[in-house]
This record gives C-alpha cells, sequence and structure tokens, in this order.
C-alpha cells in the first residue's frame, strides 16, 4: 500500500489519457466532461499503450530506489546477525574452556573451521592442540591435531596480525611441529617463536602466558648442552641464543 500511494504522486492524471465509455459521452451529474466526439478503437489502444509507458518510465527510478533501500537493509541486518552469532560463538568457547570440556570445545569450533575470524580460529588452534595433549590421543591422531592446530593458527594470523593472541598460539603450534620435523627444523623456528612471542607480548604486555612462554625461551637456550649448542652452529651461522640474565632481566619481562 505504501508503494502505491508513492506512485500514485507520478502517475499523469492531469492529461486525462484513461480510455473508456466516459471519454465519449457526458458524466451524469457534470458540466464541461463531455467529449466532443466518440474515440475510435484505435485511439484508445494507442492511448493505452502510452499510458502504459509513461507509468512504467515515471515508476522506475523510484523503484529502483526502493529496491536499493531494500537491499541495503537486507545487507545490514545480515551483518548484524552474523557479528552477533560469532560473538554467541565466542562466549560459548570461552564458557567450555574454563570448564575445562576439552572435546565439547573441539566439537563446537570444529563446525566453523572455514571461518573467516581470527578470533575463531585461533580459538580452534588451541582446542585442536588441547586435545592432541589428551591421555587418550593416539600418537597417529596427535601428529594429525598439532599440524591442524599449527594451520587454525597461521590462518588467524593471516586474518588479523593484531591479534595478540593469534601469535602467541602459533609460536606454540610452531614449537610442538618442531617435535616432528628434526633439529635442524626446530632450532631454524626457534628464531620465528622467538619472534612471535615478542610480538604477543608488544600488542598485550599483560598476558601472563605469552610472559611466561617468553622465559621458558630465553631459560631453554641460556641452558643448552654444549654438543647441541655445537650442533646449532654448525646448522646456522649465528644459532638461537639466550643468558640467565635475559631470563630474568628482559624489558619484555619487566
Amino acid at each position: 500500500m505504501a508503494l502505491a500511494a508513492r506512485l500514485w504522486r507520478f502517475l499523469p492524471w492531469g492529461r486525462r489519457v484513461f480510455p473508456g465509455p466516459w471519454l465519449s459521452r457526458g458524466v451524469a451529474g457534470s458540466r464541461g466532461l463531455c467529449c466532443t466526439r466518440r474515440l475510435r478503437g484505435s485511439e484508445v489502444m494507442g492511448n493505452l499503450g502510452a499510458f502504459k509507458r509513461r507509468l512504467l518510465f515515471s515508476a522506475l527510478p523510484y523503484l529502483g530506489f526502493e529496491a536499493y533501500q531494500v537491499f541495503s537493509q537486507t545487507a545490514m541486518v545480515h551483518a548484524t546477525a552474523k557479528v552477533f552469532r560469532v560473538e554467541e560463538i565466542l562466549e560459548q568457547a570461552d564458557y567450555l574452556y574454563e570448564s575445562g570440556e576439552t572435546e565439547k570445545l573441539y566439537q563446537l569450533l570444529t563446525q566453523y573451521k572455514e571461518s573467516e575470524d581470527a578470533e575463531l580460529l585461533w580459538r580452534l588452534a588451541r582446542a585442536s592442540r588441547d586435545i592432541a595433549q589428551l591421555s587418550g590421543t593416539s600418537e597417529e591422531e596427535k601428529k594429525l591435531l598439532i599440524y591442524e592446530a599449527l594451520e587454525y593458527a597461521k590462518r588467524a594470523l593471516e586474518k588479523n596480525e593484531s591479534s595478540f593472541a593469534a601469535h602467541k598460539w602459533y609460536a606454540i603450534c610452531i614449537s610442538d611441529v618442531g617435535d616432528y620435523e628434526g633439529i635442524k627444523a626446530k632450532i631454524a623456528n626457534a628464531y620465528i617463536i622467538k619472534e612471535h612471542f615478542e610480538k604477543a607480548i608488544e600488542l598485550n604486555p599483560k598476558d601472563a602466558t605469552s610472559i611466561h612462554l617468553m622465559g621458558i625461551w630465553c631459560y631453554t637456550f641460556a641452558e643448552m648442552p654444549w654438543y647441541q649448542r655445537r650442533i646449532a652452529k654448525v646448522l646456522f651461522a649465528t644459532p638461537p641464543s639466550s643468558t640467565y640474565e635475559e631470563v630474568v632481566c628482559s624489558p619484555l619481562l619487566s
């Protein structure tokens, strides 16, 4: 009804283009509204066709604007609903994580493994890793889950490089993968791991987990046995290293 009322304004009523019997004779009770001659059939059809064309061309711009408004409003509603949906999933995921419901959390998040949302993806990386650590997980399944977790963390980082959690879990997952790729890959990954822990701390200086893991990284390379250090020097000109002073006094940990 609203659309019909608006279209009414576009119609050329002033030109009296409606054909019909009233055009051929006076209307009872009216003055000056009779036609002087009867319209032939071809004239009536011609007038009707002209009216339809004028009606169509008058309405098209308005209909186009109305359609644009409808589509814009629909797109906005869908986008808003999507945001609310993601927030709802994140709330559920955090509740399950805090409750220690590891398997339920993994089942929830794997439904959204194709998501473009970094917050969902790094949580899925964490959940995959947690499932891998369960005592009931076989060695074969554990390996698959570790690599799966790394892929989710990588995607989370690609979607949002400003997410401290994405940097943190990417570093953790790279460290886990090193157990399956040999000493050379593990030492090479050490540079990457340190870089992402540092970035996580830079983005969120209050995140205790990132700070703790950065301390472990420093401690690990500070107490590296001499034979491992020698291997590292053979493989790399400048292997990763640290000192006990860095563990305690590093600006990142202060």
